[in-house]
């Protein structure tokens, strides 16, 4: 059993959870954080029964302010050292700007930027007196371009790659790496909680598994990537997005995002 600890945010569910599971393979001990409780159970449950590691379960809803430090505080309280910080939760919000309560945009800014943000600057310093460690953050191929419709999520995604490459190059000097993935529409229940999206031409889009994202993902981390982007096809767009003007990028994924609602474009 190894004495490395890995701690994994939104890890019930998605990305997250099968995140959750390939490190368990490898052999990581796990601090499981979400803010479902039941299926945090059921997680470790699976985890104890399948493999030969420690695990641990935090309870908290990091969408609410000063919930990064108590996660890190309860890490210290439990005499864990984290090795490898996945800053994975996430939420979005499909529709018009207008279309919800501001409060619900204050949670999403919180969960996809400021706790991912907290989280680091509490491990890091950690990492550094060990001179050790690594932190994978889930970005997306949002984080390239602008998202009408999802205006707030794309832009969240985009703070993550920036604070991640940023972050990389000033940790270039030690042994603690940074990783950003961004993949793009994944089977996960993403889409079922961004409400107003038409899940039929969701589903018809061909996506990447929970799985085979994490797969890619834990491969590029333990490679030291600073960005990397899974999927041919993803990442041909991303490429093909660089060659093009903002104007006719934000007009492409306009037409995108559009249709994925309820509406279809004239």
């Amino acid at each position: 059993m190894s004495d490395n600890y890995v701690l994994i945010t939104g890890c019930t569910s998605g990305i997250g959870r099968a995140l959750t599971f390939k490190f368990a393979e490898n052999g990581y001990n796990l601090v499981l954080v979400s803010r479902n409780y039941n299926k945090l159970i059921s997680l470790q449950n699976q985890l104890d029964k399948n493999y030969n590691i420690k695990s641990y379960v935090i309870e908290q809803d990091l969408s609410m302010p000063n919930s990064a430090l108590s996660v890190y505080q309860q890490t210290k309280n439990m005499n864990i050292c984290v090795d490898i910080l996945c800053n994975n939760a996430g939420m979005g919000l499909y529709g018009s700007f207008d279309e919800y309560d501001v409060t619900r945009y204050n949670e999403m800014i919180q969960l996809n930027i400021s706790s991912l943000m907290e989280l680091t600057y509490y491990f890091v310093k950690d990492m550094k007196i060990n001179n050790k460690g690594k932190i994978l953050n889930i970005g997306s191929t949002g984080s390239f371009v602008s998202g009408p419709y999802m205006a707030v999520y794309y832009a969240t995604k985009a703070f993550v790659l920036s604070f991640s490459e940023a972050l990389a190059m000033e940790l270039s000097q030690t042994n603690i790496n940074v990783t950003c993935i961004c993949p793009g529409t994944t089977k996960t229940e993403f889409f079922d909680k961004a409400t107003n999206c038409n899940i039929n031409l969701i589903k018809d889009i061909k996506t990447m598994s929970s799985e085979e994202v994490a797969e890619f993902a834990y491969h590029k981390l333990m490679k030291n990537k600073i960005v990397a982007i899974p999927g041919f096809k993803n990442k041909i767009a991303i490429f093909s997005n660089r060659l093009i003007s903002r104007k006719l990028s934000r007009k492409i994924v306009y037409n995108i995002q559009y249709k994925r609602g309820k509406g279809k474009i004239k």
